[in-house]
């Protein structure tokens, strides 16, 4: 179970607004990473563009949530399970899509292989997505 949104976004020293606390828990609230779109959609008349667009730059600069990318080259987000940081996200995981519910899921547990590069060549980022059918769909 998760903290309260409150509790979080003290956490990560951000100050509470209705913006925050309603996009934290929409994320608290699916198990499931959203794009932006999603996320739009949700407060379509609630909040402009660009208060959604700076409340989720503000929570991957603070480490609340992450990127997710998709197979189409989209990026979706999803709540980071540890305390991240402004510097660096402490988790490397896998994420699952599944092909019948279109639903990207971290799978927490799973953790990123070892990639020997070759010589020269320096990791940034990594990222594995795994296609499939989900437990729900099954």
């Amino acid at each position: 179970m998760h903290k309260p949104e409150r509790q979080i976004l003290k956490d990560y020293d951000l100050r509470t607004t209705l913006s925050r606390s309603a996009i934290l828990r929409l994320f608290l609230n699916n198990s499931f990473a959203l794009s932006y779109a999603d996320i739009e959609q949700e407060f379509t008349t609630v909040f402009d563009r660009v208060t959604v667009y700076r409340t989720l730059k503000t929570f991957l600069d603070k480490g609340v949530i992450h990127k997710v990318l998709d197979d189409q080259g989209g990026l979706k987000y999803a709540l980071c399970s540890v305390l991240c940081t402004t510097r660096e996200h402490h988790h490397e995981h896998v994420h699952f899509k599944c092909t019948k519910c279109g639903q990207t899921s971290c799978l927490d547990d799973v953790i990123i292989p070892i990639v020997n590069l070759p010589k020269g060549f320096v990791a940034g980022e990594v990222n594995l997505l795994i296609q499939g059918t989900c437990d729900r769909c099954q």
